[in-house]
């Protein structure tokens, strides 16, 4: 099983960059800033309770041309996905 905690880290700095005022959620998804934070904010309550979402769910979310890479990509913050990504993957591997 992944770690946790990790995963809230990385989910909290997700949240952080989606909450962001000037993102572009129009090549995303979902359908605004409150949709993708309803998200968020569903996994990081089930992560602080001990109970892991679905690894397919998280992995959607991270995946090349998913929601958070579209609005990474709109919103000026690419560069700063791709380091999350990476460490999703880490975390999710060990």
């Amino acid at each position: 099983m992944a770690d946790i905690t990790a995963l809230i880290d990385i989910f909290s700095e997700v949240r952080t960059l989606l909450a962001r005022a000037e993102n572009d959620f129009d090549w995303s998804s979902w359908e605004d800033e409150t949709a993708a934070l309803e998200e968020i904010d569903g996994l990081l309550a089930n992560l602080r309770a001990g109970n892991p979402p679905d690894t397919h769910t998280m992995r959607v979310l991270f995946a090349p041309t998913g929601p958070m890479q579209e609005v990474s990509l709109s919103s000026g913050w690419g560069n700063r996905f791709l380091e999350l990504a990476e460490r999703f993957d880490e975390v999710m591997a060990s």
